[in-house]
């Protein structure tokens, strides 16, 4: 089954007047796919070079001499981690082809987002590049192939896993997936923690899912220093595969959590993580809805774009709100998730609401339908709030 993704449209969009496009994502979340159908039928043909191949990191030998020879093809260069000095001879290229009046996109870069490199790229690339996070598959796309919701919060969305022969195929493809992570791609980044330690750094941070972020009971219990916890998240956040969200903070005379809470980014890897391999097991677990709050909030954060800003909000005392939605620094809009078909807010979210000035108030259900609740709060679907977040 082929789905049709949303970044497909964001990338050919950027393409058309940015010279080149960074398009960052975990691997296997789709990346390659992508850019092969941007390939197939690009106006004046392709180029696509994986630089884990060694016989096409050695046409970048002379990469100069090589990349000016594809001129006006779309050139494609996956897992560009493993060429990091290749930036430097894009900018060449690119102000080149701008003082010749090409400003329009040649340039298609892929990979896994990595502190160093992100850096480097945006330095040497800057007001040259576009970037693009590529996220797993979400509600909506599922939707639009006929995947039920339940399967999707299961198995995630990295593609291998959600459309595995059944629930045993899925979580084995997920162990596989995770075992990868840590054996090859972890220790690349970063190799001064054994590939075992953040294993079990990620399974505790997934055992943890949606609590607040204590590094010093983490630290403690893996035997290793504070910073080095620190970096390590960072990492993980910075691949996509954890997601730190921050704390709302202003000047509201009330005592806030100032630590940020951390959720296992894809649904599917969490239950790998904690050898959850059917709907049974997840609904028994006492992981189930945190899970479900961390699926939905992933969803609806891609759904709302980069205009709105994301955190959570927490007082000392127990008022609280799932996710807050702003702009300008000024909080627009309070979700609540409740995993049940008959949700119903609590009595800190209307006080959390209230100390916001907030009047848009929903509350995510697994249902589809759309009704007024108690506290100014309106229940709503994943997918039909998604809708509403992307008009």
């Amino acid at each position: 089954m082929m789905i049709n993704r949303q970044f497909e449209t964001t990338v050919r969009q950027k393409l058309q007047h940015i010279p080149a496009v960074v398009l960052l994502g975990p691997r296997q979340v789709g990346k390659t796919t992508l850019a092969r159908i941007l390939a197939k039928d690009w106006p004046s043909g392709a180029v696509y070079l994986d630089l884990e191949r060694p016989a096409d990191r050695l046409k970048l030998e002379d990469a100069d001499s090589y990349l000016r020879a594809q001129q006006g093809k779309l050139v494609i260069l996956d897992e560009i981690h493993r060429a990091p000095g290749v930036f430097e001879v894009l900018r060449g290229i690119i102000d080149d082809n701008r003082q010749a009046g090409q400003r329009a996109g040649q340039f298609l870069l892929l990979g896994s987002a990595a502190l160093d490199l992100m850096r480097q790229s945006s330095e040497t690339l800057a007001g040259r590049a576009a970037y693009v996070d590529m996220a797993p598959i979400n509600t909506a796309e599922a939707a639009s192939a006929g995947i039920p919701p339940n399967t999707l919060w299961l198995r995630g969305g990295f593609p291998d896993s959600l459309l595995a022969a059944d629930d045993t195929q899925s979580l084995d493809w997920r162990r596989d997936f995770i075992r990868s992570y840590l054996e090859r791609d972890v220790p690349m980044f970063a190799p001064r923690l054994p590939a075992e330690t953040i294993g079990r750094l990620w399974t505790m941070l997934a055992q943890n899912q949606g609590s607040v972020l204590n590094q010093a009971r983490i630290a403690s219990a893996l035997g290793v220093a504070n910073p080095t916890i620190d970096r390590y998240i960072d990492l993980l956040v910075d691949l996509q595969l954890v997601r730190r969200l921050q704390p709302w903070s202003g000047n509201l005379g009330k005592r806030l959590v100032k630590s940020p809470k951390v959720y296992v980014r894809d649904s599917g890897l969490l239950h790998g993580l904690l050898a959850l391999e059917t709907l049974d097991d997840l609904l028994g677990h006492p992981v189930c809805g945190l899970s479900f709050e961390g699926f939905c909030i992933d969803n609806l954060i891609q759904a709302a774009g980069s205009q709105r800003v994301p955190h959570f909000y927490r007082t000392q005392v127990g008022a609280e709100i799932d996710l807050v939605l702003g702009r300008g620094g000024q909080p627009e809009m309070a979700i609540e998730i409740k995993r049940s078909m008959t949700p119903s807010p609590e009595k800190g979210f209307a006080i959390a609401c209230d100390d916001l000035q907030i009047t848009q108030r929903y509350v995510v259900y697994p249902g589809t339908e759309s009704f007024p609740l108690r506290h100014g709060a309106q229940a709503i679907g994943l997918g039909e709030l998604m809708a509403l977040l992307s008009q």
